[in-house]
């Protein structure tokens, strides 16, 4: 059965149900347009024993024959996710996470899959709402329906799931999921929109998805597929368990949240704290019966530690660290911290800390976007890495995390829109941010050391870029909304709500919600106390570098722009690409050329970049009759003179009465293949050829007397080279009959009647 759905105002997405993948335990394919995604939803038939968290896994996978491709590479086959499949999974996967019952531990796994694209809607958001409806058919326990639309604003029209046309055209983009009453996600970059202009984006986003989840609603009910939810019996604990751990963990942990402590020496004291009640309650109750206990132990001990963070932020507006609720960590910022690294900083915020490097390349180091839409490159890439070392633990080192990719997406959208344009700084940027200390928003201190690098590396960022991430206590009507939140805080609290921007506006954003019905009224007012964070984080970044610095570090490529004719280019490069690979090697750079004539010269000095222009522009330039070029021997011709290449590729006739005053008898005495030395452009001749002199440059002799040419009769002057008597030699035309008159030592060549 297919059932649609009317949204936002004219949109419609349908839903293909019970046709495909039957044996899954819920399966949709979902349409917008022509762009179809498959989505199905299997969960293991028992719990997974021995874990306490909800085994979910996301995957969102694209098939290139979806947009009429075949895949790239040896194995002509799709491999590992892309980052922007990586990217795309996330955004089904947080939304839907918070929707199974906290007692869920089933392996379970959704699974998109995209079989065909339109090439204008993206199936991100349509196969997030795909998932919801795909879980509300299964037999897995699911809360309520979930939907996920993306909002973006062009020329001033709010546009809900636009085409990519319209998003090149946008001055906002966000993705924003949730159910029919309450906003769970938002993600997204803008061009320093208001805060006014955030809330309005979420409001028309909100009704959107709010249509989805009720027409998901209609289709459970109608379509008679649904299956019986499985039962998740509540674990409910032993109550004397219960008061037994209280009575042993909550004074100390009480005081263990009231105290102001470093991450490590409150992660030891409260581990400590721990480890002496889980040791007393075994004690009483014996080794084997402890283990079957020892998880409803661990889960009271979180829930007191989690109560007494919260009731401390609500009841005193103390936090974990001393801080109210408003206050920013100390920041320090420092930049130029890396020697030959093109532009570095390190920025340290308590106990959160990046390393960032910026470095600049040139055209060939960008990145090639490949996937179902056309191929694109991207010149701005931001890197985070987040090593294990970086919260004090032993990890593996295993390639980049989903978490890491995520993260550093977000970054880079912070600070993309603020990058110059390539035709007013034609760099490839790439910024690298190693989290060396993490105790919450290590994304955000990578958006700000991102920032400070850009600065220290000459970018002329339009503006600097800060984040801060904030947080939220909500217990009934009372609730605390929290500046620049620790890890614990995040980990216990209800939200974590990043914004990036400048002091003009907002320039990225990241929410994640853990409880349902956060108001908009709430929402702008941790907006404006965000802003307040980032205005002084600003300052301190401010007192560490303001403006971009004017020169670029003496380590960077020195890129140098020309504009080349259109119907120059193939000279320019060459047969093969010999002359450009000549030019290279030559010069000591690197040349990028591009389809409208537009040539960069990558170099590490002025003068090597200098070097490749001149002969660029040489081997482009249009020979001038009366001018004068340095030019180097080619080839040696005994009798005619010598040829000279006296421009790029231009070559032209030094005869050999224009080589000296004095007569030359043979060439080979005055020159030899590779001299070089200056010419004059004496004759652009009709067809092309050009006559050079040396002569015309040097010093006339002392009563020296040019002497007239000839003509010859019968043939006319061919443009001879003079009467060899004085050096020269007449080359005549017209009737070969004859054979000429060699006594005077000129040598007539003539044409015509060869009496003279």
């Amino acid at each position: 059965m297919i059932y649609e759905i009317d949204y936002a105002r004219g949109k419609k997405m349908s839903f293909d149900i019970g046709r495909f993948a039957k044996q899954s335990n819920g399966s949709v394919m979902v349409r917008l347009g022509d762009t179809m995604a498959l989505v199905n939803a299997v969960a293991a038939e028992h719990e997974k024993e021995g874990i306490d968290f909800m085994p979910l896994q996301v995957e969102f996978r694209e098939r290139a024959a979806a947009a009429g491709k075949i895949p790239g590479g040896y194995f002509k086959r799709e491999g590992r996710p892309t980052e922007k499949e990586i990217l795309s999974a996330r955004l089904i996967d947080r939304p839907i996470r918070p929707m199974f019952p906290k007692e869920w531990r089933v392996e379970t796994q959704v699974v998109a899959t995209i079989f065909c694209s339109d090439q204008e809607h993206d199936a991100d958001t349509v196969s997030a709402t795909g998932a919801s409806l795909a879980l509300l058919l299964s037999d897995i326990p699911f809360e309520e329906a979930v939907a996920e639309v993306r909002v973006a604003r062009v020329n001033g029209e709010v546009i809900i799931d636009p085409t990519f046309a319209e998003l090149e055209q946008a001055d906002y983009e966000f993705v924003v999921a949730g159910t029919k009453d309450s906003i769970l996600m938002v993600e997204g970059e803008s061009h320093e929109i208001s805060e006014a202009d955030f809330v309005d984006a979420l409001r028309h986003a909100a009704n959107a998805v709010r249509e989805l989840c009720a027409g998901q609603d209609k289709i459970v009910r109608e379509c008679g597929i649904a299956k019986t939810k499985r039962v998740q019996d509540e674990h409910v604990m032993d109550a004397a368990l219960v008061a037994q751990v209280e009575g042993l963990a909550a004074a100390k942990l009480r005081e263990l949240a009231r105290t102001v402590l470093a991450k490590e020496e409150r992660s030891r004291q409260t581990h400590e704290a721990k480890e002496s009640v889980r040791k007393a309650v075994m004690e009483s109750v014996g080794e084997l019966q402890y283990e079957h206990i020892k998880g409803d132990v661990d889960h009271i001990l979180y829930d007191i530690e989690k109560r007494e963070m919260r009731n401390m932020i609500i009841e005193n507006n103390i936090r974990l660290d001393g801080r109210d609720s408003v206050s920013i960590r100390p920041i320090t910022c420092e930049v130029a911290v890396l020697p030959r690294v093109h532009g570095s900083s390190l920025f340290t915020r308590g106990e959160t800390q990046s390393l960032s490097s910026a470095t600049l390349g040139t055209k060939r180091d960008e990145q090639s976007i490949e996937g179902l839409q056309p191929e694109t490159t991207k010149r701005f890439m931001l890197h985070y890495n987040f090593p294990p070392y970086s919260v004090g633990e032993v990890g593996r080192y295993s390639g980049t995390g989903r978490r890491e990719i995520g993260h550093g997406n977000l970054a880079e959208r912070a600070l993309k829109n603020l990058i110059p344009a390539e035709s007013d700084f034609p760099y490839t940027v790439r910024v690298v941010s190693d989290i060396l200390e993490s105790n919450g928003s290590s994304s955000m201190a990578t958006v700000c050391a991102g920032s400070l690098a850009l600065f220290d590396a000459g970018v002329p960022l339009k503006k600097p870029v800060s984040g801060i991430a904030m947080g939220l206590i909500k217990e009934g009507e009372r609730v605390a909304i929290l500046s620049d939140i620790l890890g614990n805080e995040d980990h216990l609290g209800d939200m974590d709500f990043k914004v990036c921007g400048t002091r003009d506006g907002i320039t990225a954003c990241q929410m994640d919600m853990k409880i349902k019905g956060i108001d908009f009224t709430l929402l702008e007012k941790a907006l404006m106390q965000a802003r307040d964070g980032r205005m002084h984080i600003l300052g301190k970044m401010d007192e560490a570098i303001a403006t971009p610095k004017s020169e670029l570090s003496q380590y960077a490529p020195r890129l140098t722009t020309v504009k080349v004719p259109v119907d120059a280019i193939g000279l320019v490069i060459g047969p093969g690409g010999k002359t450009i690979r000549q030019i290279q090697q030559d010069a000591g750079v690197e040349i990028n050329i591009e389809e409208d004539g537009t040539v960069t010269i990558a170099a590490l000095s002025g003068e090597a970049s200098d070097r490749a222009k001149q002969f660029i522009m040489a081997l482009i330039a249009e020979p001038e009759e009366g001018a004068v070029y340095t030019g180097r021997v080619t080839q040696v011709r005994e009798g005619l003179g010598a040829i000279v290449e006296f421009l790029p590729k231009k070559e032209g006739l030094l005869h050999i009465s224009e080589i000296d005053y004095q007569r030359v008898d043979n060439v080979s005495d005055v020159i030899q293949v590779g001299d070089v030395f200056d010419v004059k452009l004496i004759a652009v001749k009709p067809d092309g050829k050009f006559s050079l002199s040396r002569k015309a440059l040097l010093p006339v002799p002392e009563g020296w007397e040019e002497r007239p040419r000839e003509r010859r009769e019968g043939g006319g002057d061919r443009g001879g080279y003079g009467d060899r008597r004085n050096g020269g030699g007449h080359r005549g035309g017209g009737d070969r009959r004859g054979g000429g008159d060699r006594r005077n030592g000129g040598g007539h060549r003539g044409g015509g009647d060869r009496r003279h």
